[in-house]
């Protein structure tokens, strides 16, 4: 089976190009392509414009087409890995599956959230955070709650970040997604993935193994 991996952004990539391997094992090959942000459901088809920005959710349905079209009956699963952020997930789920109806044909494609943001998943994996950075605050850690609503990026920068989460944000964007991309690169390699207290992680593992064992 080959899995296609689409994930909203650079560090989301660089984090499942280390744990999907884990997860799935050797026999099956892979590709994780990212996007310049997670972008919206359009109303209908996007613009050459939109097209162009690269941005996951506006370009979804012109992706999941082409796979159908074009895939035919090679053996591939499309995952589309996003974060939830302020949204409602059973509002959110059904807009992405009714996204997929409206496809014809329609490739085999599931639906991964992580719940608040991707750092959650990286969250779901304490002594993972502790290996990476040993002086990581143990008393910020142990506060946070698996799949809050809680400002997830924010809540890992005051562990571990010299200056917390104000003090990141005060560089700017670029300076948050590049420490974002950090994490991943530190934390994921001591990430047990059988053993992550995340549930939306869980899920995504249990969907990826379902299919990789059939």
């Amino acid at each position: 089976m080959h899995f296609e991996i689409l994930v909203e952004d650079q560090s989301g990539k660089k984090a499942l190009d280390m744990l999907v391997p884990k997860i799935i094992g050797e026999k099956h090959t892979y590709r994780i392509i990212s996007y310049n942000g997670i972008g919206h459901i359009p109303s209908k088809m996007p613009s050459g414009a939109v097209a162009k920005k690269r941005t996951l959710l506006d370009n979804l349905q012109k992706l999941l087409r082409g796979y159908g079209r074009s895939w035919g009956d090679f053996p591939f699963v499309v995952f589309v890995v996003c974060d939830l952020d302020d949204k409602c997930l059973r509002v959110f789920r059904k807009e992405l599956l009714d996204l997929l109806e409206n496809c014809s044909p329609k490739p085999e494609t599931r639906f991964c959230v992580a719940i608040e943001e991707g750092e959650a998943w990286l969250l779901g994996d304490m002594p993972a955070i502790k290996a990476a950075y040993p002086g990581a605050k143990s008393a910020v850690l142990s506060a946070y709650k698996n799949d809050a609503v809680c400002g997830t990026w924010e809540f890992l920068a005051d562990a571990v970040c010299i200056g917390g989460s104000r003090k990141l944000a005060a560089r700017g964007w670029q300076a948050v997604g590049a420490e974002k991309s950090q994490w991943a690169e530190k934390i994921t390699p001591h990430m047990d993935v059988a053993n992550n207290a995340s549930p939306s992680f869980g899920y995504f593992c249990r969907k990826l193994r379902e299919i990789a064992e059939a």
